[in-house]
């Protein structure tokens, strides 16, 4: 039987729909339509509950609570019926829910990890649904996420990579009321078919190589078998940790971070001229060349930047493993700048936060953000049939 208070309801709303006022947010009709659903499904829900068995323990209804619930359509207040032994759990609207609508909580998320503040969000949901949240309650909205983080950095990983690159990103985060520096390790990989993933990223205080050796010791243990090759910055260690984990990975230090290193310790005046002979070198057409060229810059420049033609030759083993793939190759993994790309796009979105107020939400962000970046890596590599490495 349809109430007096339904046949009011449903004539505002025919009203509002017909002057073509909006049913949603304040003072409009769709919102008392749902509350009066609610209710009335919670009535339905305990009396369900209280079944023969329940009232033969001696318990029954208990009169009703009051409870505000936000949703898309504004905020409004429902009563939910108790019980007195307090065992009834309602489905539709859950104990300590108070957002009502879950798209709801779906577009917080998806602002939040557009890189929007949480002030910002708030402001964003009180235009769009005229519903006040607190920054507590948008905080464990985003919080959901938290079980999808930790299942994707532990699932399971594809036996094979071609190419991995690893590298990380630095970020402030506050600690006991301090600010402290965080190293945000990534890795990103080419699989068998040339499509790119991002294999992983942990939170470390600072960069190393023996937290680098904890993270590939996962990779192994997540199902990583082998890697072909490794690109890496020319962090000191890096290739003996990788070697220990995967020993029959070719690892490729970046060539940027090398020219980078070594025009710091050249004087500007010499730097035009020193990067010109340098790119004889590392843009050799094979190794031979490459370390006859190498010798010519020894002997132009060594006696007056020893340390940096020291560093070459220290290194050159590893600088110059990309010799031995053919030139579309070489492009790929003498340089971290896929990683680096990678990073960029990371960094649009959290360039507006100055300190994370803690580990987790540094991960939810950029874990975020990376979900949005790898939608549009839904091609293989350009050319990758034809020059695949495994």
């Amino acid at each position: 039987m349809i109430t007096t208070e339904q046949q009011e309801l449903e004539k505002k709303a025919l009203e509002q729909f017909m002057t073509g006022k909006s049913l949603f947010g304040k003072d409009g009709a769709f919102a008392p339509i749902l509350k009066s659903f609610i209710e009335k499904a919670l009535e339905a829900e305990i009396e369900f509950h209280l079944s023969d068995v329940e009232r033969l323990k001696g318990n029954k209804r208990n009169g009703k609570s009051k409870k505000t619930v936000k949703s898309s359509e504004g905020t409004f207040e429902i009563e939910v019926p108790t019980d007195r032994q307090s065992n009834f759990e309602p489905e539709l609207v859950k104990k300590r829910q108070t957002i009502l609508a879950e798209n709801l909580s779906e577009k917080i998320i998806g602002l939040y990890g557009l890189g929007m503040g949480l002030r910002d969000i708030s402001a964003h949901i009180k235009e769009l649904y005229d519903t006040d949240i607190s920054h507590t309650v948008l905080s464990q909205i985003t919080d959901k996420i938290i079980p999808d983080i930790k299942a994707w950095q532990s699932r399971p990983l594809e036996s094979m990579y071609c190419i991995v690159w690893l590298d990380a990103m630095h970020y402030k985060v506050r600690v006991d009321g301090k600010v402290v520096h965080r190293a945000l390790y990534n890795i990103l990989g080419i699989n068998k078919s040339g499509y790119k993933e991002v294999l992983g990223m942990y939170v470390s205080e600072s960069e190393g190589a023996n937290f680098w050796l904890q993270v590939l010791t996962d990779l192994q243990n997540r199902g990583l078998q082998d890697i072909l090759i490794a690109c890496t910055d020319n962090l000191k260690g890096f290739t003996n940790a990788i070697i220990s984990v995967f020993p029959k990975a070719i690892t490729q230090l970046c060539i940027v971070h090398q020219i980078r290193n070594s025009l710091k310790c050249v004087a500007s005046k010499d730097q035009k001229e020193f990067l010109k002979d340098l790119k004889k070198v590392y843009r050799a057409v094979s190794k031979d060349m490459a370390e006859e060229e190498l010798l010519r810059l020894e002997e132009k420049w060594g006696s007056k930047y020893p340390v940096v033609l020291n560093s070459w030759q220290n290194n050159w083993e590893e600088l110059s493993q990309y010799f031995q793939f053919s030139a579309p190759i070489r492009k790929m993994i003498y340089t971290t700048n896929a990683v680096e790309g990678f990073h960029r796009q990371v960094r649009k979105v959290t360039k507006t936060k100055g300190a994370f107020t803690n580990d987790m939400a540094l991960l939810k962000l950029v874990y975020l953000a990376t979900k949005n970046i790898q939608k549009k890596w839904t091609s293989p590599l350009q050319n990758w049939s034809l020059i695949r490495v495994c």
